[in-house]
């Protein structure tokens, strides 16, 4: 029997056990007697066994019902429970129990049984009434709680914008693994008589607790506090739910406690009307969307159009002879919401005051923020619009070499004096990782010893990277505030908007970690730790301070912000972005700063269907987003755990661990790889907590060098000319697989028999293949998986860039602008004339950004000296996109001339 260490999720688990519990009742029914019945009622004994477990936990098809399924088993009823679970495994695997009374009884007929959510139409399903489920947290008998049930039942009205079933637990840490367990759960009702303890056995409950922060740590509370602390405990793994609670301790006794996620608190009473109310308004909170509805409602409106637009209405098309195909693929609804109207309940993006504005503030609550902007154009432009905000002339910014490219052309825009910090790399992969912390520190503290750290502004990296790479962000921010107690960071979400709405993950995000140092530098404990810290480290030298955790001190502002694409991980439409901003010096400092790069990057016309789908969007994942992120973990560790343990796949392909991807001096915990043939799934929370870099286990990088098609080829000519299977990343050997919320398992499935058929065709080709052909496949594996050039570092910027040598940053606007004389630049071959120029004592230096894909980012910059490292790899590069670089002409570069003026020019402004 597969157990709950075959599963990464008890969802995952119990819609796979409903399944075999179908399939082994259908064929006792049909062959109650044949030869494999024996076996076949002990797996159906198994899977009752199993699904007791986890049952509990759901409102359908509900606990009763279950063990009334499993006595007639018991009792010899096969064909009646066959019915039974057949009729409520189809009602959880189509979601009808979703939408209707689902009667499990064999004489009550389901005249719409064969319904499959599906297959409805959007509209159908558009009129269905949201369903979800409530868990009441209270230990009652059996009488008690059909009492409670029906009371809470009888509340139901037809005006109801919703509809939810109640779920009942006995126990504290029940709770908290219904609530892990349960993604329909929206609301928790905490009732006075809860008990500590859970019943379920022990392994299963650790593994669940633990992302609400273990269980020693709640096993000492007094009975009466148990309540508040469950409200505290579920704001920290699902901080979207509303909790209500019931008790009869006094105003004054309550007024005190953080009750994290408490709505409402009813005192002895057992008022069910109010408290459905409140439940229904609570979801409501989250189901709002000011901007959607009232584009929807501006579209049913009768309106003459007298302005820009002529494709608003459709009119433009509807009175054509020739675009009529336009009309009939995208349907009337988006041509009636296209307007550049500002009024009639609709909005400015530039100065939201309205039903924009509201918007943004629901999304700042969703994400954790204090304060949310929209943006139509991307993640690039929320990226510059944060640094123009932030960032003036002179000011040192700490950035990752290998972020978006964005990042280097808003240092040029902000006049930034840009200090790059190196990734660790991985040779093997052609590919870099992320940032060491110790690089940071070392590169602040160099700083500081110059008497810089005043004008040090800024720390930008890239959260997570590309290639999944995660970093500990709590842990950077505390070290960097150590050292520079006002800096300012920029976190890079663009792959990352979906880690909020999962415990595990959101740990890691930055807004998450603001909020979390917020309170931890109002504690007592830390001004004393702080303390503590500063007289052991009075005289301390730059290597103890590198190998030190340091502790920021009380009055470190905290400072973060987050760009995030939402289109590319959530539901929005394409440059669908967001900003979020935790800024304790926001309003003195920033808001008008912002408020101008805001206008001086963000469109006047901007797309009203993308801020209307990022309002949907945000409703979404406050709805469902714990969900949909679980299911998408879970396709990704199905793919994982499917690719890394099938004999053929291992012949060709290999699955990237984290212990390929993060070197071991950063994995504390020791986690090397999730999933272990022998032992199951790894439980990641502990590396998620420790670990100075993590792995995403959403971005499965496949190594496809044993295949002898390097990685552009594979995803090109393989998997999207063949397949049609789309990805976004390569490198020189690896392609990279990225689930997302719309994975299905499907999806996962049809990849695994696509992979399985590549090996296949790849085993008969070989079988085939003469000597020599063997042979230069081999040489083919050979080149892509050894002779792999190392990635460079960033060398350093030339004379004529640098402030002074001491530190290095160097003014990358000065070279972007110096490069716009052509009189200034020249071309270099780099098979020749590069290297005769450095052989002859010449220092070549890059007049553009020039950006090779794979692997995405500037391996040169404006002002970049080119070193032999560099050129090396250059010249070892086979892909064919270099953004900057024209083979025809060659590498652009400055003429020693133009060098030679401007770092005259430099020192005559220095010494006069």
């Amino acid at each position: 029997m597969q157990t709950m260490s075959d599963y990464y999720s008890a969802v995952q688990l119990r819609s796979d056990h409903w399944s075999t519990l179908r399939q082994s009742l259908d064929q006792l029914a049909r062959e109650p007697e044949g030869r494999h019945a024996k076996a076949t009622r002990a797996k159906v004994a198994e899977m009752f066994t199993a699904l007791e477990l986890i049952e509990r936990y759901w409102a359908f098809p509900g606990i009763q019902a279950f063990d009334h399924m499993r006595r007639q088993f018991e009792n010899g009823n096969v064909s009646d429970v066959a019915f039974t679970v057949r009729r409520a495994a189809r009602a959880l695997t189509t979601g009808a129990y979703r939408r209707r009374h689902i009667p499990l009884d064999r004489d009550m007929d389901d005249k719409d049984e064969n319904e499959d959510e599906a297959i409805l139409s959007p509209d159908a399903r558009a009129l269905a009434k949201p369903y979800f489920e409530v868990m009441i947290v209270d230990d009652v008998n059996e009488h008690q709680e059909r009492w409670l049930r029906q009371n809470m039942a009888s509340m139901r009205r037809p005006e109801d914008a919703f509809t939810y079933a109640p779920v009942v637990v006995p126990s504290l840490q029940d709770a908290l693994i219904g609530v892990l367990f349960n993604h329909n759960i929206q609301a928790i009702v905490v009732r006075p008589g809860l008990r500590m303890e859970s019943k379920v056995e022990l392994g299963l409950l650790t593994r669940y607790l633990n992302r609400a922060g273990g269980i020693e740590d709640i096993k000492a509370l007094n009975p009466e506090d148990y309540g508040p602390e469950l409200c505290r405990l579920v704001a920290k793994v699902r901080p979207e739910l509303d909790a209500y609670l019931v008790t009869d301790r006094s105003v004054e006794d309550i007024a005190g406690l953080d009750l994290g996620i408490c709505r409402r608190v009813f005192y002895n009473q057992e008022d069910f009307m109010e408290l459905h109310l409140n439940i229904l308004r609570g979801v409501q909170a989250r189901y709002k969307t000011p901007f959607f509805t009232a584009l929807k409602e501006y579209s049913k409106q009768p309106t003459g159009v007298f302005h820009a637009m002529p494709i608003s209405r459709g009119k433009s098309i509807t009175r054509s002879h020739w675009i009529q195909d336009m009309g009939a693929f995208y349907g009337p609804n988006i041509f009636m919401a296209e307007t550049s109207a500002t009024s009639g309940g609709l909005d400015s993006l530039l100065e939201p005051v309205g039903t924009i504005k509201e918007a943004q503030e629901l999304a700042a609550r969703a994400f954790g923020a204090k304060h949310t902007y929209f943006s139509t154009n991307g993640t690039s432009t929320c990226n510059k619009i944060v640094v123009q905000a932030l960032v003036r002339p002179g000011d040192i910014v700490l950035v990752d070499r290998d972020c978006h490219k964005s990042h280097h052309y808003g240092m040029v825009l902000a006049g930034a004096q840009v200090s790059y910090l190196d990734s660790y790399p991985l040779n093997e992969y052609s590919m870099y990782g992320a940032v060491p912390l110790r690089e940071i520190k070392h590169r602040l503290l160099q700083l500081k010893a110059e008497g810089k750290l005043d004008r040090v502004r800024m720390l930008l990296l890239t959260n997570c990277t590309f290639d999944g790479v995660v970093y500990n962000v709590e842990r950077v921010m505390e070290e960097c505030l150590a050292i520079k107690p006002d800096l300012v960071f920029l976190w890079d979400e663009a792959w990352f908007a979906f880690a909020r709405f999962g415990p595990t993950y959101r740990q890691r995000t930055g807004m998450n970690a603001a909020n979390n140092f917020r309170e931890k530098l109002r504690s007592p404990a830390h001004a004393k730790a702080y303390a503590a810290q500063q007289e052991k480290l009075a005289d301390a030298d730059m290597e103890t301070l590198l190998n030190t955790r340091l502790i920021p001190p009380p009055n470190a502002r905290i400072r973060v912000y987050t760009t995030q694409s939402t289109h590319k991980t959530l539901t929005s439409l394409r440059q669908g972005s967001m900003i979020h901003v935790n800024d304790q010096d926001f309003k003195g400092e920033v808001e008008q700063a912002f408020h101008e790069a805001y206008m001086t990057h963000t469109s006047t016309s901007p797309n009203y269907q993308i801020i209307a789908s990022l309002d949907v969007g945000r409703r979404q994942v406050e709805l469902e987003g714990f969900e949909f992120v679980q299911r998408q973990v879970e396709a990704a560790m199905s793919m994982r755990r499917a690719i890394s343990t099938h004999p053929l796949l291992q012949k060709y392909f290999k699955v990237l661990t984290a212990g390929d991807m993060i070197p071991e001096e950063y994995r504390e915990s020791k986690v090397s790889s999730y999933y272990d043939p022998e032992q199951g799934w790894t439980d990641i929370w502990d590396c998620w907590e420790k670990d100075e870099f993590v792995l995403d286990a959403t971005r499965v990088t496949l190594a496809v060098g044993g295949t002898g098609w390097d990685g552009d080829t594979f995803k090109t000519k393989i998997l999207m000319d063949k397949y049609g299977i789309q990805i976004n990343k390569t490198s020189r050997n690896t392609v990279l697989f990225m689930t997302n919320i719309g994975t299905t398992r499907s999806s996962v499935a049809y990849l695994i028999e696509v992979l399985v058929e590549i090996a296949k065709d790849l085993d008969e080709l070989l079988d085939d293949a003469s000597k020599m052909e063997r042979l230069a496949f081999e040489r083919r594996v050979k080149n892509l998986m050894q002779d792999l050039p190392p990635l460079p570092d960033f060398s350093r910027f030339h004379d004529a860039f640098l402030s002074d040598g001491a530190t290095g940053e160097g003014d990358i606007r000065s070279a972007f602008f110096l490069s716009y004389d052509e009189n200034n630049c020249d071309y270099l071959e780099l098979d020749s004339t590069i290297k005769s120029a450095m052989e002859a004592g010449q220092e070549v230096v890059s007049a553009s950004f020039i950006i090779p894909y794979p692997p995405g980012f500037p391996i040169l910059v404006p002002g970049q000296v080119v070193s032999e490292e560099i050129l090396a790899f250059m010249r070892a590069l086979d892909v064919n996109e270099i953004h900057g670089y024209r083979p025809e002409l060659g590498l652009r570069v400055f003429t020693p001339e133009a060098l030679a003026d401007l770092t005259q020019k430099n020192k005559a402004a220095k010494s006069g």
